[in-house]
């Protein structure tokens, strides 16, 4: 009988958009943890990768044929499943040429957590325009990695929710990438239970939190001053919390988002149900603005992503961080691990 551990899994991490900042961050990442961890495969073009290792260059970079090769070369290469672009790259200068690549390496990598044959999948950052003028029909990777995991079981409350996170904030969104206007109109209480009920079970299954608690911001000033300042709270936000405690879920009634992220109110919950962008980001970036990472909730699959995008100003330029990056493959991996411990990994 074998009793020998198993081999442990890598994650996946698209390239990206390779004009962009992620193969840079890529190679710097894997510098930073070749040595401890965690091991990951990289799924995108070989070229780009041995281009941002001016250094070590190609012997720095390595190809591999699966994703299983890729812990026992990690400490000495970092490994690339190669799956080449069929035009050149140019640092900073984004492309629509780019876009059948990037989109393959995103299906090849969520293709390859659906099977088990990694971990997880991280996401370097995608420009949304360039996709969007090859024929792109998805506002985001959010929302094109709901696609491609649709038909996966899952033991949770489906998604996608967009969750931002620091070691010492948690955000979920219930409205992303709409203007404030729109967010305000598209506003529901179906929406902002929706998004609380697979944030309160992501808490439970991917952090190991098995009471979690939510707190629930509030859209106008002074949590709408009982209607003076708005109605929205009286209409929408509380019905919402009301009827997530009624499911058993412990969340506070709306609370005026400027008392919300001082150290003393995050104490008292697990994350924050926040109702349109810049009302999750900014707390997070200001708290740690290198190091906050995207994680979506509610699908089959790991995925995190670096809280910032492509970098086109400074591509090819060396100046690139990693450390959200970095931070996005270690919450990546302590997911995963989260996950099989719970019995919920593919």
């Amino acid at each position: 009988m074998n009793l020998s551990p198993a081999k442990p899994r890598p994650l996946a991490l698209s390239l990206g958009d390779p004009a962009g900042i992620g193969p840079e961050i890529i190679v710097k990442a894997w510098t930073a943890l070749r040595r401890t961890g965690p091991s990951f495969v990289v799924v995108g073009d070989y070229d780009a990768l041995v281009a941002a290792s001016p250094g070590a260059g190609a012997a720095g970079v390595r190809r591999v044929g699966a994703p299983d090769e890729a812990p026992d070369i990690f400490p000495e290469a970092l490994p690339v499943l190669d799956l080449p672009l069929l035009n050149p790259v140019v640092s900073g200068k984004p492309s629509p040429r780019y876009a059948a690549g990037i989109l393959r390496w995103i299906e090849t990598g969520a293709g390859l957590s659906l099977s088990g044959a990694v971990c997880g999948l991280v996401t370097a950052p995608i420009a949304k325009k360039p996709l969007y003028d090859a024929g792109f029909n998805f506002p985001g990777h959010t929302e094109f990695l709901a696609e491609l995991t649709a038909g996966a079981s899952f033991s949770g409350v489906r998604g996608p929710v967009m969750m931002l996170a620091t070691p010492s904030l948690r955000t979920v969104l219930v409205t992303i990438h709409l203007s404030l206007a729109d967010s305000i109109r598209a506003l529901t209480i179906e929406r902002i239970v929706d998004t609380g009920r697979v944030a309160a079970s992501a808490l439970i299954q991917d952090f190991g939190i098995p009471y979690p608690r939510l707190a629930l911001a509030a859209l106008n000033p002074h949590a709408g001053e009982t209607g003076a300042l708005g109605r929205e709270e009286a209409e929408i936000i509380n019905p919402a919390a009301a009827r997530l405690r009624a499911l058993g879920i412990a969340c506070s009634d709306a609370s005026p988002a400027d008392t919300l992220f001082h150290t003393e109110a995050r104490a008292r919950y697990d994350a924050v149900i926040c109702l349109y962008h810049d009302q999750a980001l900014i707390p997070v970036k200001t708290l740690d603005f290198w190091g906050g990472v995207n994680i979506t909730l509610g699908l089959p699959i790991v995925r995190t992503s670096p809280d910032h995008g492509v970098g086109y100003d400074i591509a090819g330029r060396g100046l690139a961080r990693p450390d959200s990056l970095i931070a996005a493959i270690r919450a990546a991996s302590h997911i995963a691990a989260q996950r099989t411990r719970a019995g919920v990994a593919p």
